[in-house]
């Protein structure tokens, strides 16, 4: 599947509103960084990635490693719209007995590739996977997804070591770069800055972009697969909350779920076909 520019905005919105919706329903979960996220998951899952919905295991798929694994509504959707499974169920979001938890788990949900929730974890399992598929001759690419608050965990640079080490040029990570935590502001916090200057001095291939942008979303995927010897690391600058003008840029939405009265002004403000 290959989405032009207007269709991967549209698919965009419609992931956008499930993810207001299916948190409205649970009263639980992580908006802010799924919604940050959204354009980033988007062109992976709807124009980039060699995946079968019909075939969630097909050997040779491109694998996809939500390492920030708390912005599960994200994936969830991309997953639904993409067919693995009916849309429906992304309103069992968080409920007993649903297959789709607060984190993903691979043994529950058609299309995860990797379970996650422990921050750091993911992108050491992405690294370990695109290691696995050069030891056999595997052509297919890895990508990953990776908070800018989860670069204070320390295992992400063992991983960054790693993948330069081996030169794991089928391997993409994507930083979304939103600068906020779930405790604030991440320079306040535990400060990761530079990213760029830290991952090129790790030994990878860096891009910076605008992580809402298509043109240089498609644009860096495409050097990143070009680039020969070196994994790539595309620090996308996001915006915390995009798409719904009360969540944008405020930390407090990393993990609060909105009421029925904020979930009816957020979907007006996406807008969209449906």
């Amino acid at each position: 599947m290959k989405q032009n520019k207007q269709e991967l905005m549209e698919t965009a919105k419609i992931i956008r509103k499930d993810i207001v919706e299916m948190l409205t329903e649970s009263a639980s979960g992580h908006p802010g960084g799924s919604l940050s996220a959204a354009d980033i998951v988007t062109v992976l899952y709807f124009n980039e990635m060699n995946i079968d919905p019909k075939n969630p295991k097909m050997e040779n798929r491109d694998r996809f490693v939500l390492s920030k694994g708390h912005a599960a509504p994200v994936l969830y959707s991309a997953l639904a719209r993409r067919g693995f499974f009916d849309p429906a169920e992304l309103m069992t979001l968080r409920k007993i007995n649903s297959n789709l938890q607060g984190h993903p788990n691979m043994n529950d949900v058609p299309g995860v590739d990797m379970s996650t929730g422990s921050l750091g974890q993911g992108v050491s399992t992405a690294v370990g996977m695109a290691l696995g598929a050069k030891i056999n001759g595997q052509k297919n690419r890895v990508y990953a997804l990776l908070g800018d608050g989860e670069l204070e965990e320390g295992q992400v640079w063992e991983a960054a070591m790693a993948g330069a080490q081996y030169k794991l040029d089928n391997l993409t990570i994507f930083i979304d770069f939103n600068g906020l935590q779930i405790d604030g502001n991440i320079e306040d916090v535990m400060n990761p800055s530079p990213i760029d200057k830290k991952f090129e001095a790790f030994g990878w291939n860096v891009l910076v972009i605008d992580g809402h942008n298509y043109d240089e979303i498609l644009e860096a995927i495409e050097k990143a697969k070009t680039c020969k010897g070196k994994p790539t690391a595309i620090i996308c600058k996001t915006v915390k909350g995009k798409g719904v003008s009360f969540m944008e840029n405020q930390a407090g939405w990393h993990g609060a779920a909105p009421n029925k009265e904020q979930c009816e002004q957020a979907i007006a403000e996406i807008g969209g076909l449906k």
